[in-house]
């Protein structure tokens, strides 16, 4: 197997090696994050998602390995996570990317996550998806079946029955070594490595917490300006930490990244916050203020579409919010894409380029993923 971790910078060949780095529908199209529990929940999510893979390059080695079956569990999540609407023009192609979006123990908050397979490993001869796939389908697992915060528990109840209360406070570090060491045990994963960003949403208190490894990441936009930008994690540039998985042989170096590397952030989110996760494809072509001017503008020209005929005219929650977060993603998702590909504008890639003294000029094709969180208050 040839070795796959040489990146020749001079040249600045921005397909990534394995030591650089190259969503579930619901009926009637909505993501909500009610409670069914008696115990108060203050703060309400909106989630939107949106991808695009890029497209192929026909000069690149083709990979000949499988995606996991549709039978598989993994295949099954994955396309129904990818069945999820969305308006990009993209289609349902995602690339080495993947994300998740999971409500957590009796709708106590939301955990969402995103991944971005390490393109390198092509010339090993391995698929690099099937990582960031599995990764994020074992993290939303976790997710499902653990608390945001500390295991909620009504006064009202006796003691004993206090004690009976099932699942687990699980952090975002937590949830991604969970996640790593599962993928470790995946056979059908035979290697590959990938970046990863979990953030926790509390619905009990407004509490975000988040772990990132590598240079995805996620920011913060308050009142039409970014208040957190998470800093990418790299070992040089363009060589990101990551998850790793080495093949059982052939293999005897590599980077060995763990969840215990990955830069923790915690913070009280408020009404009308928003929260953007992204892959770098789209955090290399698209600055920070950008960003929030997007989502600003779409704040407040947003038109919300007539409600579908399915819809009960009681119901408690409208859908406003739900298709604004999307309409977010989507062009997020779509304005990535088109500095990608303008070789005239400055891109944040071309910048941190620069600042290592190399010459690069304009946006970075890559795989781009975004996940959109608007933040309500409900009391």
């Amino acid at each position: 197997m040839p070795p796959a971790h040489v990146m020749k910078l001079h040249s600045l060949n921005v397909s990534k090696t394995i030591l650089s780095k190259q969503t579930f529908s619901s009926k009637n199209a909505r993501l909500r994050y009610l409670s069914t529990s008696a115990l108060p929940r203050p703060f309400r999510f909106h989630v939107g998602a949106s991808w695009a893979g890029k497209q192929p390059d026909t000069q690149q080695r083709r990979v000949k390995t499988l995606p996991f079956p549709k039978d598989s569990e993994i295949g099954a999540w994955r396309d129904q996570t990818l069945s999820r609407p969305k308006a990009s023009s993209s289609g349902r192609h995602i690339g080495e990317d993947f994300f998740y979006v999971q409500d957590m123990r009796k709708q106590s908050g939301v955990s969402l996550g995103i991944a971005d397979g390490v393109g390198g490993w092509v010339d090993a001869g391995v698929d690099p998806s099937l990582f960031s796939q599995a990764l994020m389908y074992h993290a939303h697992r976790y997710a499902k079946v653990s608390w945001p915060g500390e295991p909620e528990t009504d006064p009202n109840l006796d003691y004993e029955e206090r004690e009976q209360v099932d699942g687990w406070e699980l952090t975002p570090q937590e949830c991604m070594e969970l996640a790593h060491g599962q993928v470790l045990r995946e056979h059908f994963v035979k290697a590959g490595s990938s970046t990863a960003c979990i953030v926790n949403l509390n619905a009990a208190n407004g509490i975000l917490r988040s772990a990132n490894l590598g240079d995805s990441g996620f920011c913060i936009i308050r009142s039409s300006n970014v208040i957190y930008n998470q800093a990418p994690q790299t070992h040089f540039f363009n060589c990101p930490k990551q998850l790793t998985k080495l093949p059982s042989t052939g293999f005897t170096r590599g980077l060995h990244d763990t969840a215990q590397d990955a830069d923790l952030y915690e913070t009280n989110v408020v009404d009308g916050d928003i929260i953007v996760l992204y892959t770098d494809g789209f955090s290399d072509n698209v600055f920070p203020s950008e960003t929030a001017a997007i989502c600003s503008l779409i704040s407040r020209q947003f038109t919300p579409p007539p409600a579908p005929k399915e819809l009960d005219a009681d119901a408690e929650d409208p859908p406003e919010e739900d298709a604004q977060v999307q309409v977010m993603a989507d062009r997020l998702v779509d304005y990535a894409q088109m500095c990608m590909v303008n070789k005239k504008r400055v891109s944040p890639f071309e910048r941190a380029a620069a600042r290592e003294g190399l010459f690069y000029r304009g946006g970075k094709m890559d795989d781009v993923t975004v996940v959109v969180a608007l933040v309500c208050e409900t009391q």
